[in-house]
């Protein structure tokens, strides 16, 4: 196999990703909620509870401007911080009611997207792309 190949390949799909995600992204209803805040919401709708580190380390922002945008979340009322149960000084971040809300109407609208661009496809191929899915996260994306 042809590493540089192989690289060139990964580049081209990630960055396909990237373009796919912003497609499917793009008619949801946001309110107030600037593209990084959304970022962080989907982050923490598909890995709650969170801390705020991990959030910074996924939006690949600073500390600094994580809290401050986990701030404003927290003042519109889509997020809520919760000590940790084995470190009480540690804080847990999750979505609040509403932000549940809003992060169940943005994927239930992906899930349309999703649906339109696979739904001419056969059962089998259906059960290819999941199985080249979870190959990818569990080589690739873990």
């Amino acid at each position: 196999m042809d590493k540089q190949a192989l690289f060139q390949k990964f580049v081209a799909f990630t960055t396909a990703v990237h373009r796919t995600t912003h497609d499917f992204t793009k008619g949801i209803q946001l309110d107030d909620v600037t593209p990084i805040q959304y970022k962080m919401l989907e982050y923490i709708a598909v890995s709650q509870p969170v801390t705020l580190s991990s959030i910074s380390d996924c939006v690949h922002m600073s500390m600094p401007n994580t809290s401050r945008e986990l701030k404003k979340l927290i003042d519109k009322q889509l997020c809520e911080k919760t000590a940790g149960t084995d470190d009480r000084r540690k804080q847990m971040i999750r979505l609040s009611e509403k932000g549940q809300a809003l992060m169940n109407g943005a994927f239930d609208h992906m899930i349309g997207e999703v649906e339109r661009r696979v739904g001419d496809l056969s059962e089998e191929q259906l059960k290819e792309i999941e199985r080249a899915l979870d190959l990818l996260q569990r080589h690739v994306f873990h």
